[in-house]
């Protein structure tokens, strides 16, 4: 009767929130407004991956760019709002391509409490979008929904700008085969039960798919074949389909990189079963040997993308990535625990040292053999990944690996547009693009760790308060 009168008050509760008119929760965190507004004396990387410009002043009028060009040229609109930002550099708003709405928050106590009824996520749709937008992070795709209908709510509420975040493409959950190791994950039962999966979420507002581990090359065939009907793509972190096999099948993207996720290698590989350790396979390969050019040509050939998530391993590496207050400030307190516990727990002699910088060579390759290389951080792991300082640490590993600055920034922001299909509208600064735009005190150009020093992210136009929204959930990721 108790639990009756619970289930009742809370009811009651509800439904009496969902009837007072709510001020939008994005407004509190906005700093500039001005309909039309100058960022003056900054310096511009504009997401092509040409060099920066410096002395430059970028015009926005009513949520796009009207011009940019040097201070002293550009013409400024009669009432516009004037902001010197002298030591400032503005680059497109980051488009996250394996930025998930949840977050590995107790990873510790699972592995220590055994694995029944198998991983479970905690959903993050408060702090994270929040974190995404707090670094810059203006468009995302959630490449993973262990929560759907959460995540198409925050789609929905960021859209009518009742909260604040990114644009989200929103995937659909995960097209996984059985033996699955994560309790909220459905086990697919053949290729008719993944073509009505992808043709259900369709139809529930969900725009893009992903196949994981223990799909099948019928079912992925299937699921391929689906998605591709509605015009939609359908990305893969696989294992029990090799990364030849897929582009075959006719694979959009493919996550985390080979290193991390092709199986071609693996000796006696067996059809559709996933096998153990596939990674090792990789460390007799060499990058530039013909095998593995071969797979960049067909990749290439076949125009499919490739997401490095680089933060995510970079956490199986000894004393990496350098403990940030940031981030610990921001995490709750068992999540901070299980992380650092996590953390002391990388042996000196981890593969993942060889494996990390044979991963950062395969993209550098990959890069400069003209494939779409994308970026994203995939807060999973250790819980070492926080959603947007996790781009920011993408963006700073792919310099690491061999990018120049503006070509990493390129991958953050134009490649993902280009793959979301949405860059005639984001990804670059141009006049006529949308003002999604990152205020950065600092110059990434020659200090790539200055992109952390967000101030300001305007999306269309509307500055938002990067502290603020970071302030707004110290203490919580990992809670809610």
């Amino acid at each position: 009767m108790r639990v009756l009168c619970l289930f009742a008050l809370l009811s009651i509760a509800v439904a009496t929130f969902a009837q007072t008119p709510q001020a939008s929760e994005a407004a509190e965190f906005v700093s500039v407004s001005a309909p039309v507004f100058v960022l003056e004396h900054v310096r511009v990387i504009d997401g092509t991956g040409a060099a920066a410009k410096e002395d430059q002043a970028v015009v926005v009028a009513n949520g796009k760019i009207q011009s940019i060009g040097p201070s002293a040229a550009v013409q400024i609109p009669q009432g516009a709002t004037s902001l010197d930002r002298t030591g400032y550099t503005v680059i497109p708003g980051l488009v996250g391509m394996h930025d998930h709405l949840y977050y590995t928050d107790s990873i510790t106590v699972q592995r220590a409490g055994g694995r029944e009824p198998g991983l479970f996520i905690a959903e993050i749709p408060y702090t994270g979008p929040r974190l995404y937008l707090a670094a810059g992070v203006t468009t995302m795709r959630t490449t993973g929904s262990v929560e759907p209908y959460t995540d198409l709510k925050v789609k929905n509420r960021i859209d009518a700008n009742l909260m604040p975040g990114p644009s989200i493409d929103a995937t659909a959950p995960y097209l996984e085969g059985a033996p699955t190791q994560f309790a909220q994950m459905h086990e697919l039962t053949g290729p008719d039960d993944a073509k009505l999966l992808v043709e259900y979420w369709a139809g529930q507002g969900m725009t893009s798919y992903k196949a994981y581990m223990h799909i099948t090359r019928e079912e992925l065939g299937a699921a391929i074949a689906a998605a591709h009907a509605r015009k939609m793509k359908l990305t893969g972190h696989l294992c029990s389909v090799t990364w030849p096999e897929a582009v075959a099948l006719g694979i959009d993207n493919l996550e985390h990189g080979p290193v991390f996720a092709d199986t071609e290698f693996v000796a006696d590989k067996k059809p559709d079963v996933c096998p153990p350790a596939g990674s090792a396979s990789w460390t007799k390969q060499d990058v530039n040997g013909l095998a593995v050019q071969e797979l960049i040509r067909n990749l290439v050939a076949h125009h499919v993308a490739v997401t490095s998530t680089l933060p995510v391993f970079e956490c199986g590496v000894p004393g990496r990535p350098k403990l940030q207050r940031r981030m610990l400030e921001a995490m709750s307190a068992e999540a901070a625990q299980s992380y650092l516990t996590a953390r002391a727990g990388v042996t000196l002699d981890s593969p993942m040292t060889s494996l990390l910088r044979k991963e950062m060579d395969f993209e550098v390759a990959f890069f400069k053999a003209g494939g779409l290389l994308l970026g994203g951080p995939d807060p999973t792991g250790n819980g070492g990944v926080l959603p947007g300082f996790g781009d920011q640490r993408e963006i700073e590993l792919l310099v690491e690996a061999g990018l120049t600055p503006p070509e990493a920034i390129h991958v953050g922001t134009e490649n993902g547009a280009v793959y979301l299909g949405r860059q005639e509208r984001i990804g670059t600064l141009a006049p006529g693009k949308q003002a999604d735009m990152v205020l950065i005190k600092g110059d990434p150009s020659k200090n790539i760790d200055d992109i952390e020093n967000v101030e300001t992210v305007f999306k269309a136009g509307v500055g938002y308060d990067s502290k603020k929204l970071i302030d707004s959930v110290r203490g919580q990721v990992g809670i809610h």
